[in-house]
């Protein structure tokens, strides 16, 4: 990407996606009373997907969804989900992937909520969906205000150019 404008752009909003995926993993992992409060915590023997996947979820796929609420191997896969993606996009390496897998977890809300409640077609999970693909497609995203050029050069990464 030649357009410094761009390339700030698209680094400042990485980080700003990554801090999203991120914060909601510690304060899911550690209860600090925004969306979660401590007792309710992982780390206290909560789920973190019990209160979405119990009580926001409606629409044709609610019930397959319910079902999924509180097993522990959700748990730990969102959870791992959350951390993985944070931390990728906060860094600036695995940008690649993590663009595709933040984008599949928002396409799996925004099916276990629809169809939206307050605008028929678009919510924030398709929003976010599409600028993680944005991530996923830019080559250079990784590598304003991040560690993206580093992660190019190592040897995995080169063998493995989803690992971008």
């Amino acid at each position: 990407m030649k357009n410094k404008t761009a390339r700030f752009f698209w680094g400042l909003t990485r980080i700003g996606m990554g801090w999203i995926f991120f914060w909601a993993f510690i304060d899911k992992l550690m209860g600090l009373g925004f969306s979660t409060v401590a007792e309710k915590s992982w780390l206290a023997g909560g789920s973190p997907t019990m209160g979405f996947l119990k009580s926001g979820t409606y629409g044709p796929l609610a019930g397959t969804f319910q079902s999924f609420a509180g097993h522990p191997v959700v748990d730990f896969l969102f959870m791992a989900g959350l951390l993985g993606v944070g931390a990728a996009l906060l860094l600036g390496v695995g940008v690649k992937v993590a663009g595709y897998s933040g984008t599949m977890m928002m396409a799996l809300m925004y099916a276990a909520a629809m169809p939206p409640k307050t605008n028929p077609l678009l919510d924030d999970h398709i929003i976010y969906g599409l600028i993680l693909l944005g991530f996923a497609f830019g080559s250079e995203v990784g590598e304003t205000f991040g560690l993206g050029g580093w992660w190019k050069k190592q040897k995995l990464v080169k063998k493995n150019p989803i690992l971008v």
